[in-house]
């Protein structure tokens, strides 16, 4: 596993939490031992939108619930403000959690929903009224204090629950897949609400999503996870520009992989085959001639060639389809080693292409492609 990139972008320098050596086991007694998290170590900074992604059953949510205190860990040891929790309940810990469901008191009004918490732990009044006012505010809910949950639209019951959550102050909040009941338009529209929301407030947001656009979108730093451990750790552009295994590769946003074996190499130059072709690109990676590789290569840096195209690594084929996507058209190549590639081409550049069923020539440059080794 690549090392843990523990500097965030946020620019703190405190550990908001801290995860070490975390396990956490499923299974009978007798029976096999499953791990949803296994040997996780993860440092996550004060201030930063940190978030979880990877598939359902990757271990991303086990992990929040550890972290929040609703599981707890088969073996390692977790840390909150550098105090150490394992094995403390949740209502004892400075976190909050707002889940897909809103869960929101359907016979109470916004403002009570909100301050419910408070008044059960005894505070004024007056300092209730304040504080649920405060934090409606932030959430652009200040004008529907006295609504019932029923005359609300989602994206609105979210904003409550979001302020519900603040209002007890924690130093993380965490967010599981908040916005998956929300149509399209407004789950944009609530991601930028929430990103800003955490740059003016300062908290931690821990995030967990399987929705690799909304991690781009929101996140400092993202914890790329797959079958209970972590694959990657590292900033969007990080995350999306240099994956740093075929997994993480795959899952993020789209890509071409391309099975290779490196022929030989000199210095920092490999000759690679792959597609039926040889190449020669850029690699410091420690790899020796006979060693498999993949190529990894993003749609969007690809394009049609006529003729020589000097500096650049070509795929000749057969164009085997044409997607228009309002912006962009996405095109199918087949070459005839059976391998597929898509490139992804903005409409309306002035650029030849070639019809489907006709041969055609992708290019890109050596330094768009990147070499994995696992």
């Amino acid at each position: 596993m690549p090392p843990d990139t523990t500097t965030g972008t946020a620019g703190a320098s405190r550990a908001a939490i801290e995860l070490i050596d975390i396990r956490k086991a499923f299974g009978a007694a007798g029976g096999e031992t499953t791990y949803a998290v296994d040997r996780m170590n993860l440092t996550i900074k004060a201030g930063e939108f940190f978030t979880f992604l990877g598939p359902s059953g990757c271990g991303k949510t086990t992990t929040l619930r550890m972290i929040a205190g609703f599981e707890e860990p088969t073996s390692g040891r977790l840390l909150l403000d550098g105090k150490e929790v394992t094995g403390v309940p949740a209502h004892q810990r400075n976190v909050n959690t707002v889940f897909q469901s809103y869960a929101l008191f359907p016979h109470l009004t916004v403002s009570e929903n909100v301050g419910f918490g408070l008044s059960v732990k005894g505070v004024a009044k007056d300092e209730i009224r304040q504080r649920v006012q405060a934090a409606l505010e932030s959430v652009h809910m200040g004008h529907a204090v006295d609504r019932k949950p029923s005359a609300l639209s989602g994206g609105q019951q979210q904003r409550v629950a979001l302020a519900r959550a603040l209002i007890n102050r924690p130093s993380v909040l965490l967010l599981d897949e908040p916005f998956g009941a929300l149509d399209l338009k407004l789950r944009r529209e609530m991601q930028m609400e929430v990103k800003e929301m955490q740059r003016k407030l300062g908290i931690t947001f821990i995030f967990v999503t399987h929705d690799q656009e909304e991690a781009l979108t929101m996140s400092d730093r993202i914890a790329v996870m797959n079958n209970g451990t972590v694959q990657q750790v590292g900033g969007p552009a990080d995350i999306y520009e240099r994956p740093a295994n075929r997994f993480t590769a795959g899952f993020i946003g789209d890509m071409n992989l391309i099975d290779a074996r490196v022929l030989g190499r000199s210095d920092d130059r490999l000759t690679v085959e792959a597609a039926g072709g040889r190449f020669e690109m850029p690699c410091t990676l420690p790899v020796q001639a006979g060693d498999p590789c993949t190529l990894a290569i993003r749609p969007e840096a690809l394009h049609f060639v006529e003729g020589e195209a000097g500096g650049t690594i070509r795929f000749a084929g057969t164009v085997s389809g044409a997607v228009y996507i309002g912006t962009d058209t996405v095109y199918g190549l087949t070459l005839a080693d059976g391998t597929r590639l898509h490139a992804r081409l903005r409409n309306g550049d002035g650029r030849p292409t070639p019809q489907t069923g006709e041969p055609g020539t992708l290019a890109c440059a050596p330094a768009a492609i990147r070499l994995l080794t696992q």
